[in-house]
This record gives structure tokens, C-alpha cells and sequence, in this order.
């Protein structure tokens, strides 16, 4: 898997491709300028490395995501799990409700996302 690890300041420049997408390079370098107070080569630079990382794509200055939000995010959490649990979900889970009570409207939305995996096998 690519490295996705991003900074603080790469994850506001994604959330604001994401919130634009499709967007040109031109006007995002625009927000940028106003948002991050970036120059416009800074946009362009950050843009590049993020395409390279497979996040992103910029097709004739239209600039579009190749891996939507959640599926960025969901890769992010797979690979922590596989790091830091040896990508055993019960044992994440576990660590995390000690950490966190979960809610009786979080336990109906686990119990229906395991329901809908027991569905699909």
C-alpha cells in the first residue's frame, strides 16, 4: 500500500479537494491562497506529491480524487489496525471500548454493519 500518512496541513488540502472535487488546479490553488495562504507553486508542489501517492489525479487542470474520503479513511484505519492489533478487529475493539463506552445507537450500528458482512458471505 502507498504511503498515505499526511500531515496536518495535506489533510486540510485534501477535506478541501474533497469539498470542491471536480475542481480546477486554478481555482483550487485560488482557495488555497485564501485558506492556507499558500502561494500558488506551494499548491501545485503538495497537489503533485498527493497524485503520486495515488490520492488524487489532475487531468487537464481538472483536479479529481482517485480514492474518495472514506475509502482513504478506511485505509488509513485498516493499516493501523494491521500495525498496532496485528489486524485483529476484536482485539482494536476491545482496546477501544475500554477506552470508550459505546452508546446503545453505536452498538445497533455495529451489530447492523457485522449483520450486512454476514450477508455478503
Amino acid at each position: 500500500m502507498a504511503d498515505l500518512t499526511l500531515g496536518v496541513i495535506e489533510a486540510r488540502f485534501t477535506d478541501i479537494i474533497w469539498e470542491h472535487e471536480p475542481i480546477g488546479s486554478r481555482q483550487l490553488a485560488e482557495i488555497c491562497s485564501r485558506e492556507l495562504n499558500w502561494k500558488r507553486p506551494t499548491t501545485y508542489n503538495v497537489l503533485r506529491k498527493l497524485t503520486e501517492k495515488g490520492i488524487f489525479q489532475n487531468q487537464d487542470g481538472i483536479v479529481t480524487s482517485l480514492l474518495s474520503r472514506e475509502e482513504f479513511y478506511g485505509k488509513q484505519g485498516e493499516r493501523f489496525v494491521e500495525e498496532a492489533f496485528d489486524g485483529s478487529l476484536p482485539a482494536f475493539i476491545a482496546a477501544f471500548t475500554q477506552q470508550k463506552a459505546l452508546t446503545a445507537a453505536e452498538i445497533a450500528e455495529i451489530r447492523a454493519m457485522i449483520d450486512a458482512a454476514e450477508d455478503k458471505s
